[in-house]
């Protein structure tokens, strides 16, 4: 049978079946053809891919995604990176790693220099140990001026003191904490001190696992899971000799700040909420709970509650810190990195738990080199038009050579690209999850459950043309940088998907604070944080905590403390009841 005839057949065959499948449509969908047809169109064409499990309304959603957002986008994409046959230009940035790891050579990992601290006293006050750096509290547990043990008493009782109002804690994990801390305490008496972070109390995101303890991810459908997995951060920290006194609120499945126990608040003003998935940590970090906390990102889930709870943290270039043990949303979009009381905490942080996890991928031996030994006048830096210029004059009273700057790129679709990028790999992640319909319960109906649905709809060879154009992206950011670093907002959305695309390391430091809108009568201590973003290429993370440190180390707006304790006359705490400890 020649080639045109085989056509014609599986035409005519077509033509049959379709004439049979339209004679036994429904009634009830003859009556309302058009829009019902539709729907009664994609459910049969969902059978095809095995996903026909959605009802009506769910695929009339899906419908109106998929025209408004999804096609656009595939358009946009074809015509950035498919117009040319052959595969030559903008590859794809998914990498096969064919090694197996075990013949990769052992790479030094260089120590940070940290400065040095004399003259450090116990404060009288346990309010003013709270607010001390990991820096200044090391020195005390060093010097024997306070136990771990002590510590960590002060930062568990702050915790159960202000969650009621914060809602920051899910999981106190008490007992592990003072087991920690008396191990701490006895490798001190025996003259062992484990570095800066020896004794230390601080609080993980609960995407985060460690054995016996609760990791919820922040979902009712998970609320009760306990993972017999030590996660590599986790590890890294206890070798450190670190102490873990909670596992923090994270949004549900890492999405925003709401969870199953509530929504966790800002501490600078608590009418409103922190903002973000790792809110928890922040606002923890930000209220003197915790001197330090993990949190993570993957567009935006750090840089955001950052900004909205006025607290120092580092989203660190992508793969600096290895995921094992820790929930996915995106193997090429997710970071770990620390909330901190100071740019200079946060290179302490970066230190202990940067390296290769061998069995986390993506993760590498970044090399970055100490920030406490940059010469911070031999650097070029770059102001956008939204940065805050008290920063870039300060630092220009420092000698560096600060100067305007633009990103320049041509593509439209980055935060269209991210968004694909994402969902579909968090699909990946969780098809059982909505395929049994469990999206129904999620706590935030128009968050994850929308997007995983429309995440349904984009075909394999799009999601490639994205991660085509998303090398695209890369490539066109990389040859317009012409500065080591640059300032401005954390806050702007497209800037936001861009540098979690393209791999930026951010340094988010509070530069100020205004008044809130509408005030109660009566007066407020309550504020609105003013924040900016230290930006630095890949694998330069030390030039923007650097930069930070430079800058910090001539304001004290890191230094201020949350007015959770005088909410004004007129002003008391939405929330009365207080949670019970977990």
């Amino acid at each position: 049978m020649s080639r045109r005839v085989q056509v014609h057949s599986y035409m005519n065959v077509s033509r049959y079946h379709h004439k049979k499948r339209k004679q036994t449509i429904p009634a009830e969908h003859i009556k309302h053809r058009g829009r019902v047809c539709e729907v009664y169109a994609l459910k049969e064409g969902l059978k095809y891919i095995d996903e026909d499990f959605f009802d009506d309304s769910k695929v009339k959603e899906m419908m109106r995604g998929a025209k408004e957002f999804n096609i656009p986008t595939f358009r946009e994409n074809r015509e950035l990176v498919a117009s040319e046959d052959g595969g030559l230009h903008n590859p794809s940035v998914l990498v096969f790693n064919s090694s197996w790891g075990s013949n990769e050579a052992p790479i030094k990992v260089e120590k940070f220099n940290y400065p040095s601290l004399s003259g450090v006293q116990r404060p009288t006050k346990e309010d003013d140990i709270a607010f001390m750096t990991v820096l200044e509290l090391g020195v005390l547990i060093r010097t024997k001026k306070i136990t771990s043990l002590e510590l960590t008493d002060i930062f568990l009782q702050r915790l159960k003191r202000y969650n009621h109002v914060l809602e920051a804690v899910i999981t106190y994990t008490e007992e592990l904490a003072h087991s920690q801390a008396k191990e701490a305490d006895r490798l001190l008496e025996q003259g062992i001190y484990l570095g800066p972070l020896h004794g230390i109390p601080y609080g993980l995101k609960d995407i985060i696992s460690v054995p016996n303890y609760k990791t919820t991810w922040g979902s009712k459908m998970f609320k009760d899971q306990v993972l017999d997995i030590e996660a590599w951060v986790y590890k890294r920290l206890k070798n450190a000799g670190a102490v873990l006194v909670a596992k923090l609120v994270t949004g549900s499945l890492a999405y925003d700040d709401i969870w199953f126990g509530g929504r966790t608040r800002n501490p600078w003003n608590i009418a409103e909420f922190s903002t973000g998935s790792s809110a928890g940590p922040a606002a923890s970090t930000s209220a003197g709970l915790v001197p330090f906390a993990i949190g993570s990102e993957t567009i935006g889930s750090m840089i955001l509650p950052a900004a909205r709870c006025g607290t120092t943290c580092l989203r660190p270039t992508f793969g600096t810190v290895g995921r094992t043990g820790v929930m996915s949303l995106s193997e090429s979009l997710d970071k770990l990195g620390p909330f901190c009381r100071s740019a200079e905490d946060c290179g302490v942080i970066i230190d202990a738990i940067q390296g290769k996890d061998p069995d986390d991928l993506s993760s590498r031996h970044v090399h970055l080199k100490d920030p406490f030994s940059v010469d911070i006048t031999k650097l070029t830096v770059g102001y956008l038009e939204d940065a805050e210029m008290d920063v870039v004059h300060l630092l220009s009273s420092k000698d560096v050579n600060v100067v305007p700057f633009k990103l320049n790129y041509t593509v439209k679709s980055v935060q269209e690209v991210l968004k694909f990028t994402m969902n579909v790999d968090m699909l990946a992640h969780f098809d059982k999850w909505q395929r049994l319909g469990y999206d129904d319960d999620y706590e935030a109906q128009d968050q994850w459950p929308v997007d995983l649905r429309l995440a349904r709809l984009i075909p394999a060879v799009d999601y490639i043309q994205a991660q085509r154009v998303r090398g695209k992206i890369i490539k066109e950011v990389r040859e317009s940088f012409t500065v080591d670093a640059f300032i401005g907002d954390v806050t702007d959305w497209e800037r936001v998907c861009l540098g979690n695309l393209v791999g930026f390391p951010v340094v988010v430091i509070p530069t100020g604070f205004k008044n809130i809108e509408d005030p109660p009568e009566g007066g407020t201590r309550r504020r609105s944080t003013i924040t900016t973003g230290i930006y630095a290429p890949p694998d330069h993370d030390h030039i923007a905590l650097a930069l930070a440190m430079a800058y910090q180390s001539a304001t004290d707006h890191h230094k201020q403390r949350p007015p959770i304790d005088d909410l004004g006359p007129n002003d008391p705490s939405p929330i009365t009841g207080k949670r019970k400890s977990r």
